[in-house]
């Protein structure tokens, strides 16, 4: 015999906020508007943690951005409607498209590297980047697009989580399988202001939800070490 389910739990992030207040002692009938206005800014300091500690992802997505010739910096996508702010926090993999279709990985430099080269407006195709992360980022290629042999650059990104806000019923941008830790860590967080005798203990709990959920969000893939076998010379 089988029994129909659902998949349906996801609560608002209100909601969330009020378990993680009872789990210090706080009863929802208690919560003040500076208890909830501490909320809304502890979500938002930990999302930016999260963002620093590893790839979140389901915040990758795809870049498509036209080359034009002769031109080396590219803005870095902007985030918000206006394009006034940038939500790129990194750049995972990058690579060029050919009008026939054909797609070549370009490889990441540095600054150091890049100062290097002694001709940086050398035109052909572009085999790496250089990811200056300004507070407006910007992406340099080399060599510089020629106009033919590349017309398009492509990058995988880790973007900014969505800020967190609690009207009208908002949902963290958030997967399932990190709930527990966005409840743990923000519990651990209103722990510090509203019940500080109770942080310690927390802490560890808010670290192992999130070492859980970390471990969880990565790509299932076989990893290949292959020695080199070529002979040595002197």
């Amino acid at each position: 015999m089988t029994t129909s389910g659902t998949y349906a739990f996801n609560p608002a992030l209100g909601e969330i906020v009020l378990y993680a207040y009872q789990n210090i002692g706080v009863r929802p009938t208690s919560v003040l508007q500076e208890h909830m206005e501490s909320a809304r800014m502890a979500t938002n300091m930990m999302l930016s943690r999260w963002s620093n500690q590893g790839v979140n992802l389901w915040a990758v997505d795809l870049v498509t951005v036209p080359l034009i010739e002769g031109q080396a910096q590219y803005a870095v996508d902007k985030g918000d409607a206006a394009g006034s702010a940038t939500n790129t926090i990194m750049i995972l993999d990058a690579y060029t498209t050919t009008d026939s279709g054909i797609d070549r990985v370009i490889m990441p430099i540095s600054r150091t590297e890049y100062a290097s080269y002694p001709n940086k407006t050398q035109q052909g195709f572009p085999t790496s980047y250089w990811y200056d992360r300004l507070v407006s980022p910007t992406l340099t290629l080399w060599p510089v697009p020629d106009g033919s042999s590349a017309t398009t650059l492509k990058y995988y990104r880790v973007r900014q989580i969505q800020d967190a806000n609690l009207q009208n019923g908002e949902n963290a941008e958030i997967p399932y399988r990190w709930l527990e830790a966005f409840a743990d860590g923000l519990t651990y967080r209103l722990a510090r202001i509203w019940a500080p005798q109770m942080a310690q203990m927390l802490k560890g709990q808010a670290d192992e939800s999130y070492q859980i959920a970390a471990v969880q969000d990565v790509e299932a893939v076989n990893t290949y070490i292959s020695p080199m076998i070529g002979g040595y010379y002197r």
